[in-house]
């Protein structure tokens, strides 16, 4: 595992599923060369986990505030944890 690397665990509310959030996060981590993985809840909020460079990282928080062009994002929780060597990016179930 390397030390630079930094793990958020994200809960993302709003208008978060039915608009290809997942698909759109997956694509973005895979650009950013971020790890982890994202699924849906049933309570309608999107969570994921973001794992890289605190830069990568901190690239793929902005852009969970946007999401993809129908998501309305109205909050993110956002909590920090020991990294856990994830390797890839992944829908989680």
């Amino acid at each position: 595992m390397q030390e630079d690397r930094i793990r958020l665990h994200v809960w993302v509310s709003g208008v978060v599923q039915g608009v290809f959030y997942r698909a759109a996060t997956i694509e973005r981590a895979r650009e950013l060369e971020v790890d982890g993985w994202v699924r849906n809840l049933p309570d309608t909020r999107v969570e994921a986990v973001f794992e890289g460079t605190a830069e990568a990282v901190g690239r793929m928080l902005a852009w969970a505030y946007e999401g993809p062009a129908h998501a309305v994002v109205e909050h993110i929780e956002a909590s920090a944890e020991t990294p856990r060597d994830e390797q890839g990016f992944r829908v989680a179930y």
